[in-house]
Protein backbone atom coordinates (compact mmCIF):
# COMPACT_ATOMS: atom_id res chain seq x y z
CA UNK A 1 0.00 0.00 0.00
CA UNK A 2 0.97 3.36 -0.48
CA UNK A 3 1.59 5.14 2.92
CA UNK A 4 1.96 9.30 3.97
CA UNK A 5 3.04 9.77 7.51
CA UNK A 6 2.75 13.82 8.34
CA UNK A 7 4.99 14.51 11.06
CA UNK A 8 8.19 12.81 10.91
CA UNK A 9 8.94 13.05 14.67
CA UNK A 10 8.95 10.13 16.68
CA UNK A 11 5.96 8.59 16.01
CA UNK A 12 5.88 9.35 12.30
CA UNK A 13 8.94 8.25 11.75
CA UNK A 14 8.99 4.99 13.90
CA UNK A 15 6.01 4.16 12.01
CA UNK A 16 6.45 4.81 8.73
CA UNK A 17 9.52 3.09 8.82
CA UNK A 18 8.09 0.28 10.23
CA UNK A 19 5.44 0.62 7.98
CA UNK A 20 8.30 0.55 4.65
CA UNK A 21 10.05 -2.46 6.35
CA UNK A 22 6.52 -4.92 5.97
CA UNK A 23 6.85 -4.38 2.10
CA UNK A 24 4.70 -0.84 2.13
CA UNK A 25 5.73 2.25 0.34
CA UNK A 26 5.85 5.38 2.43
CA UNK A 27 6.37 9.12 2.24
CA UNK A 28 7.40 10.50 5.07
CA UNK A 29 6.66 14.16 5.04
CA UNK A 30 8.16 17.14 7.67
CA UNK A 31 7.58 21.12 7.10
CA UNK A 32 11.30 21.07 8.61
CA UNK A 33 13.83 20.90 5.37
CA UNK A 34 17.12 20.24 7.40
CA UNK A 35 15.32 17.36 9.11
CA UNK A 36 14.31 16.09 5.56
CA UNK A 37 17.53 16.58 3.84
CA UNK A 38 18.99 14.68 6.75
CA UNK A 39 16.99 12.09 6.88
CA UNK A 40 17.49 11.46 2.95
CA UNK A 41 21.38 11.23 3.88
CA UNK A 42 20.35 8.95 6.38
CA UNK A 43 21.02 10.83 9.69
CA UNK A 44 18.08 10.36 11.73
CA UNK A 45 17.09 12.88 14.18
CA UNK A 46 16.04 10.74 17.06
CA UNK A 47 17.91 7.45 19.49
CA UNK A 48 15.98 4.52 18.65
CA UNK A 49 17.78 1.71 18.76
CA UNK A 50 17.86 -0.39 15.49
CA UNK A 51 16.02 2.23 13.51
CA UNK A 52 18.90 3.63 11.56
CA UNK A 53 19.40 0.56 10.38
CA UNK A 54 15.67 0.06 8.95
CA UNK A 55 15.90 3.73 7.40
CA UNK A 56 19.11 2.82 5.70
CA UNK A 57 17.65 -0.87 4.68
CA UNK A 58 14.13 0.17 3.29
CA UNK A 59 15.60 3.80 1.71
CA UNK A 60 18.00 1.65 -0.19
CA UNK A 61 15.39 -0.38 -1.32
CA UNK A 62 12.79 2.59 -2.58
CA UNK A 63 10.35 1.65 -0.20
CA UNK A 64 10.96 5.14 2.02
CA UNK A 65 11.17 8.08 0.93
CA UNK A 66 11.05 11.59 2.73
CA UNK A 67 9.53 15.00 1.59
CA UNK A 68 8.81 18.66 2.34
CA UNK A 69 5.95 18.92 -0.53
CA UNK A 70 2.38 17.39 1.36
CA UNK A 71 0.22 17.98 -1.13
CA UNK A 72 1.97 15.91 -3.76
CA UNK A 73 2.70 13.08 -0.79
CA UNK A 74 -1.15 12.98 -0.23
CA UNK A 75 -1.95 12.97 -3.86
CA UNK A 76 0.42 10.02 -4.43
CA UNK A 77 -0.68 7.60 -1.03
CA UNK A 78 -3.79 5.85 -0.15
CA UNK A 79 -3.86 6.06 3.89
CA UNK A 80 -2.47 9.21 5.42
CA UNK A 81 -1.35 8.97 8.71
CA UNK A 82 -1.52 12.33 10.58
CA UNK A 83 1.56 12.32 13.45
CA UNK A 84 1.86 15.83 14.46
CA UNK A 85 2.51 17.31 17.64
CA UNK A 86 -0.12 17.85 20.30
CA UNK A 87 1.45 19.48 23.02
CA UNK A 88 0.19 20.96 25.94
CA UNK A 89 -1.87 24.56 25.38
CA UNK A 90 0.14 27.31 27.35
CA UNK A 91 -1.38 27.99 30.91
CA UNK A 92 -3.93 25.28 30.45
CA UNK A 93 -4.10 21.65 30.64
CA UNK A 94 -6.14 20.78 27.32
CA UNK A 95 -3.93 19.38 23.60
CA UNK A 96 -3.03 22.17 21.21
CA UNK A 97 -4.86 20.77 18.73
CA UNK A 98 -3.75 23.44 15.90
CA UNK A 99 -1.14 21.58 14.36
CA UNK A 100 -3.90 18.75 13.64
CA UNK A 101 -6.61 20.80 12.08
CA UNK A 102 -4.07 22.66 9.72
CA UNK A 103 -2.74 19.34 8.73
CA UNK A 104 -5.94 18.14 8.01
CA UNK A 105 -6.81 21.35 5.63
CA UNK A 106 -3.78 20.66 3.88
CA UNK A 107 -5.21 17.41 3.18
CA UNK A 108 -8.41 18.43 2.25
CA UNK A 109 -7.12 20.02 -0.87
CA UNK A 110 -5.26 17.04 -1.81
CA UNK A 111 -7.77 14.32 -1.94
CA UNK A 112 -7.79 13.16 -5.92
CA UNK A 113 -9.41 9.95 -5.20
CA UNK A 114 -10.51 7.95 -1.89
CA UNK A 115 -7.70 8.04 1.11
CA UNK A 116 -8.27 7.06 4.53
CA UNK A 117 -6.78 9.81 7.51
CA UNK A 118 -5.91 8.17 10.36
CA UNK A 119 -4.72 10.42 13.35
CA UNK A 120 -1.94 8.34 14.89
CA UNK A 121 -1.13 11.22 17.05
CA UNK A 122 -2.74 11.19 20.43
CA UNK A 123 -5.74 13.24 20.37
CA UNK A 124 -8.50 14.23 22.63
CA UNK A 125 -12.19 12.84 21.95
CA UNK A 126 -14.58 14.21 19.42
CA UNK A 127 -10.65 15.49 16.97
CA UNK A 128 -11.93 12.65 14.45
CA UNK A 129 -15.47 14.40 14.77
CA UNK A 130 -13.73 17.74 13.48
CA UNK A 131 -11.36 16.44 11.16
CA UNK A 132 -14.00 15.10 9.24
CA UNK A 133 -16.19 18.40 9.74
CA UNK A 134 -13.21 20.86 8.11
CA UNK A 135 -12.27 18.00 5.00
CA UNK A 136 -15.85 17.97 4.32
CA UNK A 137 -16.23 21.46 3.35
CA UNK A 138 -14.01 21.02 0.40
CA UNK A 139 -14.22 17.33 0.11
CA UNK A 140 -17.24 14.93 -1.19
CA UNK A 141 -17.74 12.83 1.86
CA UNK A 142 -17.40 9.64 -0.31
CA UNK A 143 -13.60 10.70 -1.12
CA UNK A 144 -12.62 9.76 2.55
CA UNK A 145 -13.24 8.25 5.27
CA UNK A 146 -11.23 9.24 8.93
CA UNK A 147 -10.05 6.75 11.10
CA UNK A 148 -8.22 6.82 14.65
CA UNK A 149 -5.42 4.21 14.75
CA UNK A 150 -3.57 5.60 18.37
CA UNK A 151 0.33 4.02 18.24
CA UNK A 152 1.05 2.34 21.92
CA UNK A 153 5.12 2.86 21.42
CA UNK A 154 7.60 2.65 24.24
CA UNK A 155 10.84 4.92 23.49
CA UNK A 156 13.56 2.61 23.57
CA UNK A 157 11.69 -0.19 22.48
CA UNK A 158 9.81 1.09 20.04
CA UNK A 159 10.53 -0.89 16.63
CA UNK A 160 9.54 -4.26 19.27
CA UNK A 161 6.34 -2.45 19.93
CA UNK A 162 5.16 -1.58 16.27
CA UNK A 163 6.58 -5.31 14.95
CA UNK A 164 4.88 -7.04 18.31
CA UNK A 165 1.81 -5.03 19.11
CA UNK A 166 0.07 -6.42 22.38
CA UNK A 167 -2.83 -4.58 20.37
CA UNK A 168 -4.25 -2.70 16.95
CA UNK A 169 -6.67 -0.25 17.90
CA UNK A 170 -8.99 0.73 14.59
CA UNK A 171 -11.38 3.36 15.30
CA UNK A 172 -13.59 3.42 12.73
CA UNK A 173 -17.60 2.17 11.55
CA UNK A 174 -16.93 2.04 8.18
CA UNK A 175 -16.64 -1.33 6.48
CA UNK A 176 -14.93 -0.13 3.50
CA UNK A 177 -12.01 1.91 5.69
CA UNK A 178 -11.65 -1.26 8.24
CA UNK A 179 -11.10 -3.96 5.57
CA UNK A 180 -8.42 -2.21 3.91
CA UNK A 181 -6.57 -1.09 7.63
CA UNK A 182 -7.00 -5.31 8.84
CA UNK A 183 -4.99 -5.43 5.27
CA UNK A 184 -2.81 -3.11 6.14
CA UNK A 185 -1.93 -4.60 9.48
CA UNK A 186 -2.42 -7.85 8.35
CA UNK A 187 1.91 -9.23 8.79
CA UNK A 188 1.22 -7.91 12.55
CA UNK A 189 -2.09 -9.56 13.42
CA UNK A 190 -0.69 -13.09 11.76
CA UNK A 191 2.01 -12.84 14.49
CA UNK A 192 -0.64 -12.59 16.79
CA UNK A 193 -1.55 -9.04 17.15
CA UNK A 194 -5.23 -8.53 18.81
CA UNK A 195 -7.12 -6.60 16.17
CA UNK A 196 -9.69 -4.46 17.69
CA UNK A 197 -12.41 -2.16 15.59
CA UNK A 198 -14.40 0.05 17.45
CA UNK A 199 -15.86 3.54 17.10
CA UNK A 200 -13.28 6.27 16.95
CA UNK A 201 -14.05 8.07 19.71
CA UNK A 202 -13.50 5.31 21.86
CA UNK A 203 -10.06 4.47 20.28
CA UNK A 204 -9.18 8.19 20.71
CA UNK A 205 -10.21 7.22 24.45
CA UNK A 206 -8.21 4.29 24.60
CA UNK A 207 -5.24 5.93 24.61
CA UNK A 208 -5.43 8.53 27.24
CA UNK A 209 -6.99 6.13 29.00
CA UNK A 210 -3.81 3.81 28.88
CA UNK A 211 -1.42 6.00 29.37
CA UNK A 212 -2.96 7.30 32.52
CA UNK A 213 -3.47 4.07 33.42
CA UNK A 214 0.36 3.60 33.28
CA UNK A 215 1.30 6.93 35.11
CA UNK A 216 -0.86 5.57 38.20
CA UNK A 217 0.86 2.45 38.26
CA UNK A 218 4.25 4.40 38.46
CA UNK A 219 2.80 6.38 40.62
CA UNK A 220 1.52 4.30 43.03
CA UNK A 221 5.01 2.19 43.28
CA UNK A 222 7.17 5.24 44.41
CA UNK A 223 4.38 6.02 46.89
CA UNK A 224 4.68 2.57 48.49
CA UNK A 225 8.51 3.16 48.21
CA UNK A 226 7.77 6.55 50.56
CA UNK A 227 6.68 3.94 53.18
CA UNK A 228 9.00 1.07 52.34
CA UNK A 229 12.25 3.90 53.20
CA UNK A 230 9.56 4.67 56.60
CA UNK A 231 9.62 0.98 57.69
CA UNK A 232 13.28 -0.30 56.26
CA UNK A 233 10.80 -2.79 53.39
CA UNK A 234 12.86 -3.30 50.32
CA UNK A 235 10.49 -1.90 47.40
CA UNK A 236 11.92 -4.39 45.11
CA UNK A 237 10.78 -6.89 46.87
CA UNK A 238 7.55 -6.11 47.23
CA UNK A 239 7.60 -4.91 43.43
CA UNK A 240 8.44 -8.33 42.10
CA UNK A 241 6.27 -9.95 44.02
CA UNK A 242 3.17 -7.70 43.53
CA UNK A 243 4.17 -8.47 39.77
CA UNK A 244 3.67 -12.05 39.77
CA UNK A 245 -0.02 -11.43 40.25
CA UNK A 246 -1.02 -11.51 36.58
CA UNK A 247 -4.06 -8.70 37.52
CA UNK A 248 -1.46 -6.34 38.33
CA UNK A 249 2.00 -7.62 36.23
CA UNK A 250 5.24 -6.58 36.75
CA UNK A 251 5.91 -3.85 34.26
CA UNK A 252 5.73 -0.51 35.26
CA UNK A 253 6.26 -1.55 39.32
CA UNK A 254 9.76 -0.24 39.50
CA UNK A 255 10.20 2.69 42.19
CA UNK A 256 12.59 5.60 41.33
CA UNK A 257 11.61 9.51 39.93
CA UNK A 258 8.56 11.18 38.87
CA UNK A 259 7.76 9.83 35.40
CA UNK A 260 8.42 12.48 32.50
CA UNK A 261 8.33 12.02 28.66
CA UNK A 262 6.66 13.02 25.74
CA UNK A 263 3.51 11.53 27.02
CA UNK A 264 2.23 10.67 30.60
CA UNK A 265 2.73 14.26 31.53
CA UNK A 266 0.65 15.78 29.00
CA UNK A 267 -2.06 12.95 28.43
CA UNK A 268 -3.00 12.96 32.17
CA UNK A 269 -3.49 16.36 32.47
CA UNK A 270 -5.30 16.05 28.84
CA UNK A 271 -7.81 13.63 29.97
CA UNK A 272 -8.76 15.67 32.97
CA UNK A 273 -9.20 18.40 30.85
CA UNK A 274 -11.46 16.50 28.95
CA UNK A 275 -13.47 15.35 31.65
CA UNK A 276 -13.42 19.10 33.41
CA UNK A 277 -15.21 20.03 29.87
CA UNK A 278 -17.55 17.63 30.10
CA UNK A 279 -18.48 18.05 34.02
CA UNK A 280 -16.96 14.76 35.22
CA UNK A 281 -14.45 14.33 38.14
CA UNK A 282 -11.12 12.12 37.47
CA UNK A 283 -10.01 12.70 41.39
CA UNK A 284 -7.67 9.40 41.13
CA UNK A 285 -6.13 10.96 37.82
CA UNK A 286 -5.77 14.34 39.86
CA UNK A 287 -4.07 13.04 42.19
CA UNK A 288 -1.42 11.15 40.63
CA UNK A 289 -0.58 14.54 38.58
CA UNK A 290 0.00 16.24 42.08
CA UNK A 291 1.96 13.31 43.70
CA UNK A 292 4.12 12.91 40.21
CA UNK A 293 4.91 16.82 40.64
CA UNK A 294 5.93 16.25 44.16
CA UNK A 295 8.33 13.22 43.53
CA UNK A 296 11.53 14.92 42.32
CA UNK A 297 11.01 17.19 45.23
CA UNK A 298 10.63 14.22 47.52
CA UNK A 299 13.99 13.47 46.21
CA UNK A 300 15.95 16.00 46.44
CA UNK A 301 15.02 16.26 50.18
CA UNK A 302 16.11 12.90 51.09
CA UNK A 303 19.51 13.53 49.18
CA UNK A 304 19.64 16.62 52.19
CA UNK A 305 18.65 14.07 54.46
CA UNK A 306 21.57 11.27 53.20
CA UNK A 307 24.28 14.05 53.53
CA UNK A 308 23.01 15.63 57.16
CA UNK A 309 21.79 18.66 54.92
CA UNK A 310 25.57 19.58 54.19
CA UNK A 311 25.00 19.16 49.99
CA UNK A 312 27.57 22.74 49.80
CA UNK A 313 30.44 21.49 47.63
CA UNK A 314 29.35 17.54 47.50
CA UNK A 315 29.76 16.07 44.28
CA UNK A 316 26.32 14.28 43.07
CA UNK A 317 26.71 11.76 39.93
CA UNK A 318 23.84 11.01 37.92
CA UNK A 319 23.60 7.95 35.88
CA UNK A 320 21.55 8.71 32.98
CA UNK A 321 19.69 12.17 32.31
CA UNK A 322 17.14 11.32 29.96
CA UNK A 323 13.34 10.29 31.13
CA UNK A 324 14.06 7.03 30.61
CA UNK A 325 16.45 4.39 29.66
CA UNK A 326 17.50 3.84 25.60
CA UNK A 327 16.20 6.71 24.49
CA UNK A 328 17.78 10.50 23.70
CA UNK A 329 14.76 12.36 24.73
CA UNK A 330 15.08 15.30 27.52
CA UNK A 331 11.24 16.25 27.42
CA UNK A 332 10.27 16.43 30.99
CA UNK A 333 12.80 14.00 32.38
CA UNK A 334 13.35 14.13 36.39
CA UNK A 335 16.91 15.41 36.16
CA UNK A 336 15.61 18.67 34.54
CA UNK A 337 14.48 19.49 38.13
CA UNK A 338 16.42 17.98 39.96
CA UNK A 339 19.76 19.22 38.80
CA UNK A 340 18.79 22.69 38.89
CA UNK A 341 17.45 22.85 42.85
CA UNK A 342 20.55 20.82 43.50
CA UNK A 343 23.21 23.22 42.29
CA UNK A 344 21.11 26.27 43.60
CA UNK A 345 21.81 24.03 47.16
CA UNK A 346 25.83 24.48 45.97
CA UNK A 347 26.15 20.68 45.12
CA UNK A 348 28.00 20.12 42.25
CA UNK A 349 27.01 17.70 39.69
CA UNK A 350 28.62 15.20 37.30
CA UNK A 351 26.38 12.86 34.68
CA UNK A 352 26.93 10.49 32.47
CA UNK A 353 24.21 9.23 29.91
CA UNK A 354 24.39 6.64 27.21
CA UNK A 355 23.34 8.77 24.47
CA UNK A 356 25.89 11.39 24.85
CA UNK A 357 26.74 14.98 26.12
CA UNK A 358 22.97 17.37 27.00
CA UNK A 359 23.16 20.87 25.34
CA UNK A 360 20.59 21.96 28.40
CA UNK A 361 23.42 21.53 30.76
CA UNK A 362 25.47 23.69 29.37
CA UNK A 363 24.20 27.34 31.27
CA UNK A 364 25.15 25.25 34.63
CA UNK A 365 28.82 26.58 35.94
CA UNK A 366 28.85 23.52 38.34
CA UNK A 367 27.53 20.34 35.93
CA UNK A 368 29.84 18.46 34.00
CA UNK A 369 29.54 15.77 31.72
CA UNK A 370 31.59 12.52 31.92
CA UNK A 371 32.19 10.49 28.84
CA UNK A 372 32.41 7.03 30.71
CA UNK A 373 30.75 5.70 33.81
CA UNK A 374 34.13 4.76 34.97
CA UNK A 375 35.03 8.69 35.28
Amino acid sequence: MKLCMIGSGYVGLVSGVCFSDLGNDVICVDNDKKKIEALKGGIIPIYEPGLEELVIKNTKQNRLTFSTNLKESVKKSDIIFICVGTPTKKNSSSADLSYVYNVAKEISSSINKFKIIITKSTVPVTTGDEIEKLISKKVNKNLFSVASNPEFLREGEAIRDFTYPDRIVIGTEESRANKILKELYSPLISKGAQYVQTARRSAELIKYASNAFLATKITFINEIANLCEKINVNVEDVAIAMGLDKRIGSRFLRAGPAYGGSCFPKDTKAIVATANQYKTNLSVIKSVIKSNENRNKFLVKRVNFILKNKIKNKKITFLGVTFKANTDDMRDSSSLTMIPELIKQGAIIRYYDPTGYKEIFKKYKNVSYAKTIAR
